[in-house]
C-alpha cells in the first residue's frame, strides 16, 4: 500500500512552496537540500519549524519541499505556510493553534511596482529649486 502523504501550498511575497509530509524520522529536504544547508540564516531554519514547533509534531513527518521564487526570507514564509495547511490535513484539531499564531494566514505585503517619473516606487528626484 502506498504511503501516506499530506500536501500543503504556501505563498510569501513571490515565492511559492509545494510541500509534502510524510511519517518519518523529522528529516527536512529543500530543493533536494537538507534544511540547514539551502538557508545559511539560522533564522530561516527556524522560521520553517514553527509550525511543527506550535503543533508538537517537530520529529514525526519527513517534509519534502519545493519552493521557487522570490528570496531566501520569503521562500522560508512560503515554506511555513505551506507547511501549516499540510498539517491541517494531518489533524483539523491543529487548526486553532495554528490560526491563533498566524500562520495559516497568507501574507499579503508585495513589492510596490515602480511608478515612471520616480526612481522607485515612492523615492522622488532630487527637488532642485535652481
Amino acid at each position: 500500500m502506498a504511503e501516506v502523504e499530506y500536501l500543503g501550498t504556501g505563498r510569501r511575497k513571490t515565492a511559492t512552496a509545494r510541500v509534502r509530509l510524510r511519517p518519518g524520522s523529522g528529516e527536512i529536504v529543500v530543493n533536494d537540500k537538507p534544511l540547514n544547508e539551502y538557508f545559511s540564516r539560522k533564522v530561516s531554519e527556524e522560521k520553517v519549524k514553527q509550525p511543527l514547533r506550535a503543533t508538537d509534531t517537530l520529529g514525526e513527518f519527513d517534509i519534502l519541499v519545493n519552493v521557487n521564487g522570490g528570496g531566501l526570507s520569503g521562500q522560508a514564509g512560503a515554506i511555513r505556510h505551506a507547511v501549516a495547511r499540510a498539517l491541517l490535513e494531518v489533524d483539523k484539531d491543529y487548526r486553532s493553534t495554528l490560526k491563533e499564531r498566524g500562520f495559516l494566514t497568507r501574507d499579503p505585503r508585495m513589492k510596490e511596482r515602480k511608478k515612471y517619473g520616480r526612481k522607485k516606487a515612492r523615492k522622488s528626484p532630487q527637488f532642485s529649486k535652481r
